[in-house]
């Protein structure tokens, strides 16, 4: 035989800290079952004694009862151990968390943040949400499909939450067009309040089929649709305009539907027969979302200033006198 060299050099093996020991439980129930080793000696004889004698008859070798009383002695002690040792490391655990949050408090007190930096979703508003810190949304947009639903919802939205809007325009754009140029002067004019909860939404003129909102730094998922859009912006703006909890969520929601309908129609005909569902669903009503101007009344403001075919001829008068309300909120 070859004598072979050992490949690994002996050393001490470092055990980490920050793990939790594991109890060897055959130790533990060798240790427990000791006590009980005198009375259980001669039923273990006895039940050899047995087996030996039924191997001779059969090939089927006899059971022995389990000693449950011993056995249940052992599952509570270990029980009792184990939770007792995970109750006081959870104390601790806990401890250590009301120590941490104490510093991050101290550590915010000193940086001097202010609360309001970013804009918050709530479980009670915002249909259960996880809380987490809005990031800034990119939209990427034609100028011949101008989303004039950032403008009127930033009007809408002057005295409850603040829409900053930035446009710049892409490599694949020559030029955008008067139309475009003049709904950036009009975002423009909006006043921005410091003291209301913000978001950022950088708009890109760009040679681009559809207009599509990116809501993820680290992935490109897009948004098409301004309708989509909106019912984003729905969700994470101010509390008066989630329609979540409202019970007539789903009526909003077949009313941006139709828009999104609207704005593909490719014959003068379809879009007047999408004007007219429009109409049923407004009814009675003074908006779309009941008494109160909601994101439906967003989503058909802006899809009929979209669609110039559509001329107050094809309007009903009690679309037009909607339009009328609504130019009031929306400032378009």
């Amino acid at each position: 035989m070859y004598e072979l060299k050992t490949l690994l050099p002996q050393f001490d093996i470092k055990l980490p800290t920050c793990m939790y020991p594991l109890k060897n439980v055959s130790l533990a129930a060798d240790s427990l079952a000791s006590s009980s080793s005198s009375s259980a000696s001669a039923s273990t004889s006895s039940c050899k004694l047995e087996a030996s004698r039924s191997s001779k008859t059969s090939r089927n070798a006899a059971t022995c009862a389990l000693d449950l009383d011993s056995l249940g002695r052992q599952i509570q002690q270990l029980l009792k151990d184990d939770t007792a040792s995970v109750a006081a490391r959870q104390e601790k655990v806990l401890r250590q968390l009301e120590e941490l949050k104490e510093q991050l408090g101290q550590i915010r007190k000193g940086l001097g943040v202010c609360g309001k930096t970013f804009q918050h979703t709530t479980a009670f508003q915002n249909g259960g949400l996880k809380e987490v810190p809005l990031q800034d949304v990119v939209i990427n947009g034609h100028p011949n499909f101008i989303p004039y639903a950032l403008l009127a919802l930033k009007n809408a939205w002057r005295d409850l939450y603040t829409i900053e809007v930035k446009t710049f325009t892409h490599s694949t754009m020559a030029d955008i067009g008067p139309a475009a140029r003049e709904f950036e002067a009009n975002l423009a004019k909006v006043t921005v309040n410091p003291a209301l909860p913000k978001i950022n939404v950088t708009l890109i003129w760009k040679n681009c089929e559809h207009t599509e909102m990116i809501s993820s730094p680290t992935m490109y998922v897009p948004i098409y649709g301004e309708v989509n859009i909106i019912r984003y912006l729905g969700r994470v703006g101010p509390a008066e305009y989630r329609y979540e909890g409202s019970p007539l969520c789903n009526e909003i929601d077949l009313v941006l539907d139709i828009c999104y309908q609207l704005l593909r129609c490719s014959t003068h005909k379809t879009q007047v027969a999408m004007v007219r569902l429009l109409d049923k669903r407004l009814q009675q009503q003074q908006y779309f979302g009941g008494s109160q101007m909601s994101v439906a009344d967003i989503g058909v403001y802006s899809s009929l200033i979209r669609m110039p075919a559509i001329t107050d001829k094809d309007l009903t008068p009690a679309l037009l006198a909607w339009r009328k309300r609504a130019k009031l909120v929306a400032q378009i």
